[in-house]
């Protein structure tokens, strides 16, 4: 054979070893692609406004590919459960005040991902019609009590400390329940209009659907106004970069919140109550998952 033949011959081989090569590290690559594991679990706290921030999120990552299981959780068991990894990540943090324990106490074995929602707010609520304005002007209306949410909330945990800052307030009852059931009880009292104070906060529907006031908080109690935040576990990003992206970039207002908090209080689904504001916000949506 002649040499120029066999380089011509060695050549085409080397060729199609590289091309192997290449083809071996392409599929690699794809392969590595495939890893990344699709199932997500997002916990969440039984307030409205995390019910659906929650049920978003999750119908977002479900258009994107991935199997979503949502958790409804005590507040403390949510926490726990994202900074041990039995959850992926929840996006249910007020900060500084409300959430501040359980920041304290699991903050160093999460990732927070920052602001989702700006300019949360939490109090004592009560109807316009009540003629009060202040903490410190409450006497003896709804018969002293406040009508609270779950124990152990950031919330209660407040109003508490608002029991023992006004001295008006010494022989007041904070009386636990739960969100639904506080609400209900909201409603039966506008409904005969009589006197009731709620442990109350915001974005929440109960605003778009009824007449409410905050009362004034001069003893500073409830601490400002507060932000919603995203956290994650610690191993989210290297097992699932893609959904630990999105959830990084959710961000939304009190608007579109609320939108979603109405149709969940009149009977939707927070499944199909998350799906219809997705699919009517696609702009909004394409910033979370580009």
């Amino acid at each position: 054979m002649k040499l120029s033949k066999m380089k011509k011959i060695s050549g085409v081989a080397l060729a199609l070893g590289l091309t192997a090569v290449l083809t071996g590290c392409g599929s690699s690559s794809s392969d590595d692609a495939k890893k990344e594991d699709k199932n997500i679990e997002l916990a969440y706290v039984e307030w409205d406004t995390e019910v659906a921030s929650t049920h978003v999120v999750a119908q977002v990552l479900e258009n994107e590919g991935f199997k979503v299981k949502t958790t409804g959780l005590d507040n403390a068991v949510m926490w726990e459960a994202v900074s041990n990894g039995k959850a992926d990540a929840m996006v249910a943090g007020w900060l500084p005040n409300t959430h501040k324990s359980q920041l304290d106490k699991y903050g160093d074995k999460l990732v927070d991902l920052g602001v989702n929602l700006e300019g949360a707010k939490l109090g004592l609520v009560v109807p316009e019609y009540m003629d009060v304005d202040s903490i410190a002007d409450l006497k003896n209306q709804a018969n002293k009590n406040i009508t609270g949410i779950e124990p152990g909330a950031g919330i209660m945990s407040a109003t508490e400390n608002a029991l023992k800052d006004y001295s008006n307030l010494k022989d007041w009852k904070l009386k636990s329940s739960s969100s639904g059931a506080m609400t209900v009880a909201l409603g039966q009292a506008i409904k005969k209009k009589e006197d009731i104070i709620i442990t109350g906060w915001s974005p929440h529907w109960m605003f778009q659907k009824y007449d409410l006031k905050y009362l004034e908080d001069p003893e500073k109690a409830y601490g400002d106004a507060e932000a919603i935040h995203s956290f994650a576990s610690k191993d989210l990003k290297e097992k699932s970069p893609e959904a630990y992206k999105i959830i990084d970039n959710f961000q939304w207002d009190a608007a579109d919140i609320e939108a979603v908090m109405l149709d969940i209080s009149e009977g939707t689904s927070p499944e199909d109550a998350a799906k219809k504001w997705v699919d009517e916000n696609e702009d909004k949506v394409a910033e979370w998952t580009k």
